[in-house]
């Protein structure tokens, strides 16, 4: 029982021994590398391997990469001619298979099976731009025999001819051995015969590699011009092309359409006027102005609400505002009655602007802007949104035919989807910076509402950090020159969208009149005396026309020229302060930081209590092994 329990062990010591000979492996690996003065090179690698049938049952594949990314993440294109594959001495049948980033060579056929034994299969194929030219060297930086390989290799080496076999040309030999990245400097090198050799030291283990740098003076291989890179980067990324083409086309579309219907028509002369133009809200004026709508307008209007007595308007130490229906009914302007109707329609006579109210605060905002629109738009001026549609359609036909010239590897649908997603995610992300710009001026303005402002900030980093990944896996997956480009695209629609906007006559002539009373709003204290016959300087004055001063965006300039008529306007030992508010920014001595508060941090209350929570995120020795060009691997098939 003894003896054959020995003997069982004993052969399954000899299979043990059996499987570790039968390991498949490359046995020797041996490239020649022939550079020629035109930059490009004749490569010839020997590749003896040990088959056992196990992966290597047909014959070997070889992998090699020729699409790259330069030190600007845009797509290199190598040249690659595969001139024969042959086993033993004697031609070999071979397939070629494209892959994401190269060329797969298999040696063999699919019916022909080998025997186990040794084999050594013959790779010659011509390359080209695996050269890098400095400023004072040239060199090859290649790897030799890839990191890829499925196999251990025994012995690897590699012997460089330069042109003319000149063997005094180099100044540098180095190399790397290892895993990718790794810098081991198991190798030795001589010059032997008419070139330089490298040869490892020790056995390579499965995906370990010989890498190496020749390098040589300058002026002994062609270095391509200008003209040849520039070439070559078009042709590579005929994508971008495409898409700079669609910039210029896009260009010469809108500037037409401006020429046609965006001009404004030429301003008359400006004069200083101490009152608004009659018959226009602040709220208005601002609409007009600025051919669009804001929470700047939302906000002006309220201001004159309260100025006019229909509402008081409260602000806590935390720099939240509460507005408050007197039950006083002055005559409101339209687009006023629009939000008194929406603010208070429902019986209520007190609504805080905080982000709980966000419906009805949204409603009113959109009933005024649609109240603006329809009592000054057209009219006044003109959008011409209209034209805006084939330039719309425009880049999306640029940008499909662009992403429709990218490699099929995963580019296209990577990069079509980023770009979509960026579209609308940046508009959520713009609006949510735009908030906090504006709580962060009426904080630094006033010395208040720093909570709010810390708030909104902290609840913007998130979509900010969103942005800028989809940022960086944009300009990652695809070229980031292309990814400029079409970014570009977008940018050049939302430019015109503003330019395409004009002015009617009749819109001019306001504009003109709203500049004159603008320049009287914002005129410093010192250069007052150049108007002729200003109105007094009262508080009731500052008060009436505060509205119009938020409304213009000057109303700091306004309140700073009242500072001694409003510390002169209280009675005995009170100070002076507005009927219509009550709150922490007003300051009888620095009615410039209340004027401040009232603009831009009202606006900045209006923006984060108008919409839904998370409705704002939008809708949107430097060489190692396995560096330089060359490379790839190989398997057995």
């Amino acid at each position: 029982m003894m003896k054959l329990i020995l003997i069982r062990l004993l052969l399954l010591a000899l299979l043990f021994c059996s499987a570790s000979h039968a390991e498949e492996r490359i046995l020797n690996f041996h490239s020649i590398l022939e550079l020629r003065s035109d930059g490009s090179m004749l490569v010839e690698e020997r590749i003896l391997v040990q088959a056992e049938g196990i992966k290597i049952k047909r014959g070997i594949y070889r992998d090699f990469p020729t699409t790259y990314r330069d030190k600007l993440g845009n797509r290199v294109t190598i040249g690659f001619e595969l001139l024969s594959v042959s086993r033993d001495g004697r031609s070999e049948p071979y397939h070629t298979e494209r892959r994401d980033n190269g060329i797969r060579i298999y040696a063999g056929q699919e019916q022909v099976f080998l025997n186990r034994g040794h084999y050594e299969y013959t790779f010659r194929y011509l390359t080209n731009r695996h050269l890098g030219f400095f400023a004072d060297h040239d060199e090859l930086y290649w790897n030799v025999t890839g990191n890829g390989w499925d196999f251990p290799i025994a012995r690897a080496s590699t012997q460089v001819r330069l042109p003319g076999r000149s063997l005094d040309g180099a100044i540098g030999l180095e190399a790397y051995t290892g895993s990718q990245g790794s810098q081991g400097r198991e190798y030795r090198t001589e010059i032997k015969g008419e070139a330089f050799w490298f040869f490892t030291t020790a056995p390579l283990g499965r995906h370990q590699g010989l890498t190496i740098v020749v390098a040589w003076p300058k002026g002994l291989i062609a270095e391509p011009d200008l003209a040849q890179r520039l070439s070559w980067l078009l042709q590579e990324n005929s994508s971008v092309l495409i898409a700079l083409g669609g910039v210029a086309l896009l260009l010469v579309y809108y500037v037409i359409a401006w020429l046609r219907v965006g001009r404004d028509p030429e301003p008359g002369v400006v004069i200083p006027e101490y009152q608004p133009p009659e018959g226009y809200s602040p709220a208005a004026l601002r609409f007009i102005s600025r051919m669009g709508y804001d929470n700047q307008a939302f906000s002006a209007a309220l201001v004159n609400m309260a100025v006019k007595g229909y509402l008081r308007i409260e602000e806590d130490n935390e720099g939240s505002f509460t507005l408050i229906k007197t039950g006083e009914m002055p005559r409101l302007a339209a687009g006023e009655g629009a939000i008194a109707s929406a603010l208070f329609g429902a019986g209520s006579s007190r609504i805080a602007l905080q982000q709980h109210n966000h419906q009805q605060i949204g409603n009113a905002v959109k009933v005024h802007k649609r109240a603006l629109k329809r009592d000054y738009e057209k009219t006044y001026f003109v959008t011409n949104s209209i034209y805006l549609l084939p330039g719309i359609l425009l880049t999306i036909a640029v940008c499909l035919t662009a992403l429709l010239a990218l490699p099929d590897n995963g580019q296209k649908s990577m990069t079509g989807f980023m770009l979509v997603w960026l579209s609308f995610w940046s508009v959520g992300v713009f609006a949510l910076l735009s908030a906090a710009r504006s709580a962060w001026r009426g904080a630094l303005s006033t010395g208040a509402g720093y909570l709010p402002a810390i708030g909104i900030s902290l609840f913007s980093l998130p979509f900010l950090g969103g942005e800028v990944f989809g940022l960086y896996a944009l300009f990652s997956q695809g070229s980031p020159l292309l990814a400029g480009v079409l970014l570009l695209l977008v940018a050049v629609n939302i430019f015109f969208y503003q330019w395409m906007k004009a002015p009617t006559h009749k819109g001019r002539t306001l504009l003109d009149r709203t500049a004159g009373f603008n320049l009287y709003l914002s005129v410093a204290e010192k250069d007052e005396l150049n108007f002729r016959h200003p109105p007094e300087k009262t508080a009731e004055l500052f008060e009436r026309y505060l509205p119009f001063a938020i409304a213009l965006g000057v109303e700091q300039r306004w309140a700073e020229r009242f500072t001694n008529v409003l510390r002169r306007a209280g009675h005995g030992d009170s100070h002076y302060s507005p009927d219509w508010y009550h709150g922490r920014s007003w300051n009888h001595s620095d009615p410039a930081g209340f004027g401040c508060a009232m603009g831009s941090a009202m606006s900045a209350a209006i923006a984060s209590s108008s919409s839904a929570p998370g409705s704002s995120s939008g809708s949107g020795g430097g060489g190692s092994s396995g560096g330089g060009g060359g490379g790839g691997g190989g398997g057995g098939w």
